[in-house]
Order: C-alpha cells, then sequence, then structure tokens
C-alpha cells in the first residue's frame, strides 16, 4: 500500500492528539528526529537494500507544540461530521441531508453552531418556519460547538484500535 494512503496519528509531546498526516510525511519526522514512534501498522514495513522499517501508526513529537485554541470552522461539511451525517429529527441516513436552523430566520435564529442541525429534505420541509417545540418534533441529540478532536473522530472511518486510547479518553 503507497504510504500516502496510510494514515498516522500524530501526537503531541503530552500525548495529546495534534492531528493525522500520512505516513510519509510521519517516516520524514522520524527519520529528521522530530517524532518518536509509539506504535506500528502490523505487517508493514519500508524496505532499503540493507534495512527494514516498520510503518508507523501513531507518532509524538519529541518537543511540546503550543497550540492555539483550533476553532473549528461553521460549514457544511462540519456540520454533517458533527452531526454523524444523520437527520437530527428522524435519524435518517438515506434521504439527502439539507442544514435547517432550529430557531428559524424569520424568527431571528441565527448561523450559530447552537441554532444549526442536519436535516433530512421531509424533515425540514414538515419542520417549516417553526421551532423544533412548536413542530412537535425533538432533536435526536442538542446541538454543541465541536471540538477538534471530536470532528478528527467522526472524520476517521474506520480507527484503529491503538488510536482509540489517545481518540477517546478526551472529549
Amino acid at each position: 500500500m503507497p504510504l500516502r494512503r496510510k494514515k498516522v496519528l500524530v501526537l503531541n509531546s503530552s500525548y495529546e492528539p495534534l492531528s493525522i498526516c500520512d505516513a510519509q510525511k510521519a517516516i520524514i519526522m522520524l527519520f529528521c528526529g522530530k517524532a518518536v514512534t509509539v506504535a506500528n501498522h502490523p505487517e508493514h514495513y519500508i524496505c532499503t537494500v540493507s534495512e527494514s522499517f516498520p510503518v508507523p501508526s501513531i507518532v509524538r513529537l519529541t518537543v511540546f507544540v503550543r497550540v492555539p485554541y483550533k476553532r473549528i470552522m461553521l460549514n457544511r461539511k462540519n456540520i454533517f461530521r458533527r452531526d454523524d451525517f444523520q437527520c437530527q429529527y428522524c435519524g435518517s441516513r438515506e434521504k439527502p441531508l439539507t442544514i435547517d436552523h432550529m430557531v428559524p430566520r424569520s424568527q431571528g435564529g441565527e448561523d450559530t453552531w447552537e441554532n444549526l442541525v442536519t436535516a433530512c429534505s421531509p424533515c425540514n420541509t414538515r419542520k417549516g418556519s417553526r421551532t423544533p417545540l412548536e413542530a412537535g418534533m425533538p432533536l435526536q441529540k442538542k446541538p454543541i460547538r465541536p471540538s477538534h478532536i471530536m470532528l478528527m473522530r467522526r472524520f476517521i472511518t474506520t480507527v484503529s484500535d491503538d488510536w482509540k486510547p489517545y481518540l477517546y479518553i478526551t472529549s
């Protein structure tokens, strides 16, 4: 498998998840001394003429990187990710999804993380320009502003077992 398609979890020196990169970038960080291996992909190796090296699955930076608060962009893609590509009214994943204002714009609703939810077209039409309470359509879960780790979890389609302790112990 090409190195660009293998994903590697990058941890800060404090073991806090920072990002996900491809294996090629992780290997460069390892050889430059900027990171150390925490875990390897099983059965995947890079072979040179004289040696073979395991492909990393998790790397940890050797120097702590102070990361400013990561403000997640409010956009359609991130709202869909936060809501797990599921209608927040009926729970459907099969129908075409739209973005719904819980408090409609006509009633002063704004474009905020707490007011926007994913809705299927039939539910969005049925709700109309009413609040969920007025329409008698309770939400599956309350919308919140996501953290970068929360979206990182949603972005990854399959999480390898060795990543879980780092991605799911913090919120």
